[in-house]
């Protein structure tokens, strides 16, 4: 039972948000490209399968974050009793765990296209070389909303079989979002990280973050419009916007609070509830 604390702990099953922002792009992009009079049972069994493959790789990924950043997280209150920096789980033991989920997410992968399957594998490498990013480069965030809208692209193939401008659009809008939302993730550990001297865009735009935020929102709406253009959805996609374009400017961005954590964490969360809507619409969108 302790291992079985550990690994859930590891895996932070215990807290669905990572695993739900990385699947809401995949379900963006299966219900984008998918004709809803054709056979509703396909649709249903890749939703599905995309719901497991994020589950699995996000859980694998946490692993894989975790050796990595054994170290600094040793030294960052927040993460400094995390199973690996604290020692109650070994590194040798966390590596087979995560052999096994990536196993598990293969066994879940093979049912798509060859194409989806190739697309998906070559993505493989940018899951597990994210952590060092920070170490490197201001732009972190820039490289996980690369690798975490990955989906979205593999949703749409997972159908069309291949990658089309709107997949494309909607795909670049989605970094521009992750762009945001782990921006203001990385202010609850700004003080630890300028102290270990770790890097993100949270530090770099930490005097300007309010209009950091702002361009970002602004590009995924402008982005998300256009896309929506060029694939000729249904009008009510527009109106419908209007709630997700509220629930980012008005609740994220004037309640954003860059020396509140506890907020930082509230408000970062609530990006579950942004990509819930924008899925709703498109589904609805797609449906009149």
């Amino acid at each position: 039972m302790n291992q079985l604390k550990l690994f859930i702990e590891l895996t932070r099953l215990k807290k669905p948000i990572g695993f739900m922002l990385l699947f809401w792009p995949c379900a963006w992009g299966l219900t984008l490209a998918f004709d809803f009079s054709k056979n509703l049972n396909i649709y249903l069994f890749y939703f599905v399968l995309f719901f497991l493959g994020s589950l699995l790789m996000r859980s694998a990924g946490c692993i894989v974050n975790d050796i990595l950043d054994k170290e600094f997280d040793a030294r960052v209150s927040r993460t400094k009793n995390r199973p690996i920096a604290s020692g109650k789980l070994s590194v040798k033991l966390a590596i087979f765990y995560s052999i096994t989920l990536c196993f598990l997410a293969l066994i879940v992968l093979i049912n798509f296209n060859l194409f989806t399957i190739i697309l998906a594998l070559g993505s493989m490498p940018l899951a597990f070389i994210y952590p060092l990013m920070k170490r490197y480069t201001y732009w972190p965030q820039l490289f996980l909303g690369i690798t975490f809208n990955y989906g979205l692209i593999l949703g749409w193939t997972s159908v069309r079989g291949q990658i089309d401008l709107v997949a494309v659009l909607f795909y670049i809008g989605a970094i521009f979002w992750t762009l945001g939302y782990d921006t203001i993730y990385g202010y609850q550990d700004i003080k630890d990280d300028e102290i270990i001297g770790l890097k993100s865009t949270s530090i770099k735009f930490k005097r300007y973050a309010k209009e950091f935020l702002l361009t970002c929102y602004v590009c995924l709406f402008t982005l998300f419009l256009i896309g929506g253009y060029v694939m000729k959805i249904h009008f009510s996609y527009y109106i419908l916007l209007i709630l997700p374009l509220v629930h980012l400017f008005f609740y994220q961005i004037k309640n954003f609070e860059l020396e509140n954590p506890k907020k930082c964490l509230k408000i970062f969360k609530s990006n579950n509830f942004f990509g819930l809507i924008i899925f709703l619409n498109i589904l609805i969108a797609k449906n009149l």
